[in-house]
């Protein structure tokens, strides 16, 4: 059994459509929006949105208790310019900026967002992580 993976990665929302929305502005692609939840293709593993109160239910745990902000889920670029496009296109979309794309102390170069829902992404170019054409690290 192999348990060094990851098939789902799911955002509880306060807007399904909002946050619909928001994803498709910054270039996802939905593979199934459905009344109370999408899913994104992430080339062998989903990405989902779901209500926040039903995420919650799911749990038995009340909302007030599902944090937000203390995890990052990043995406890396093969180009500073690519980080400075990404970050563009998430403010445009409707994101609050976070830390502006700068250098970073470990070499790299990088910027963090909030989603509409206060979730935090990093557009990052990481010299020593490069990509393959299909934006995997190599």
């Amino acid at each position: 059994m192999n348990s060094n993976r990851i098939n789902l990665i799911t955002l509880g929302v306060a807007d399904l459509t909002r946050s619909v929305a928001y994803y498709k502005a910054i270039g996802w692609v939905p593979e199934e929006v459905l009344e109370n939840v999408a899913f994104f293709d992430m080339g062998g593993a989903k990405f989902g949105l779901f209500p926040l109160d039903m995420l919650a239910a799911e749990q038995k745990r009340d909302a007030s208790e599902l944090g937000k902000g203390s995890t990052t889920i990043a995406q890396n670029y093969n180009t500073e310019a690519e980080v400075d496009l990404a970050f563009a296109a998430a403010i445009k979309a409707g994101a609050t900026a976070v830390a502006e794309p700068n250098k970073m102390a470990w070499g790299g170069y990088s910027s963090y967002v909030a989603d509409p829902d206060g979730h935090i992404w990093e557009f990052a170019f990481n010299p020593f992580w490069p990509l393959d054409d299909d934006g995997k690290i190599k």
